[in-house]
């Protein structure tokens, strides 16, 4: 008996994989707001659709990054309230401080330079589905190692200075 296949997604993985990686965003954002601060040289640039449903920023800035702006949550940034929908912080613009809130939907952007981690997501169009996110390392690509098909041995180790270290997880999982 032959089967019809149908190759949709129903399931709606895209929009699935995109909400988990926003929530890398929403939990980086809350530990930052968290009483430690920015743990050692950790920060972020977040890069925003400026005209995104639910974005709320002065008009000015509007006017002058009207599709998209990128922010730096470094060294001089106040009142950080990362909510489980957005985000809003206080920056300094021209010498003034100025309060921006926005969505995470919002967000196409994190990038945290201090340990070349990012995560590029592609706008929502309007009306349409949630689009997809990409995790994307960011290493030299000579650095980078396929990953092993499943059943090889990943367990015999590679001579020193031969890229990074894959370590099989197999043997600490519980049986």
């Amino acid at each position: 008996m032959t089967q019809d296949r149908n190759d949709q997604d129903q399931m709606g993985y895209e929009a699935l994989a995109q909400e988990a990686l926003r929530g890398v965003v929403k939990a980086a954002l809350k530990r930052a707001a968290g009483p430690g601060g920015l743990p050692g040289a950790h920060h972020f640039y977040v890069t925003f659709k400026t005209r995104a449903p639910g974005v709320s920023i002065p008009p000015e800035l509007v006017e002058k990054y009207p599709d998209e702006m990128t922010i730096v949550v470094q060294h001089q940034f106040w009142d950080l309230a990362p909510g489980e929908t957005f985000f809003s912080v206080t920056l300094r613009f021209g010498g003034q401080p100025k309060r921006l809130s926005m969505p995470y939907q919002a967000v196409t952007r994190f990038y945290d330079p201090s340990v070349q981690f990012l995560l590029q997501f592609e706008p929502p169009e309007a009306g349409a589905p949630a689009a997809t996110a990409e995790l994307l390392p960011l290493r030299r690509p000579e650095a980078v190692e396929p990953p092993q098909p499943a059943g090889e041995d990943t367990e015999d180790p590679k001579p020193e200075g031969d890229g990074p270290k894959i370590v099989s997880l197999d043997k600490f999982r519980k049986k």
